[in-house]
């Protein structure tokens, strides 16, 4: 058994709204927080090629997220241009909120 929570929740949203990210970020969306499986190997037995494929883009993932926030600010009005760009090419159907 394994309880989901933000991570897994963020990955149906995307699936609900017909994002068009590719399958190793959907993958990577879904399992960044699931140490066992990336940081000890844990339940590989399960996976498929497709999951061993996957596996190989959030190993490189985690190495830009783990750890690396910064103390710095942002100023959300100056950066919203950009990610309301990435959201409007990753999902194309309008999101309900």
């Amino acid at each position: 058994m394994i309880s989901w929570g933000h991570d897994d929740y963020m990955y149906l949203v995307a699936k609900e709204h017909g994002t068009t990210l590719p399958p190793a970020a959907l993958f990577i969306i879904r399992y960044h927080s699931f140490y066992p499986l990336h940081k000890s190997g844990a339940y590989t037995h399960l996976m498929n090629a497709d999951d061993v494929e996957n596996l190989k883009w959030l190993k490189i993932f985690n190495k830009y997220d783990l750890y690396s926030k910064s103390k710095v600010r942002i100023d959300v009005e100056k950066v919203k241009p950009y990610y309301r760009s990435l959201i409007e090419k990753y999902f194309p159907a309008k999101l309900r909120w």
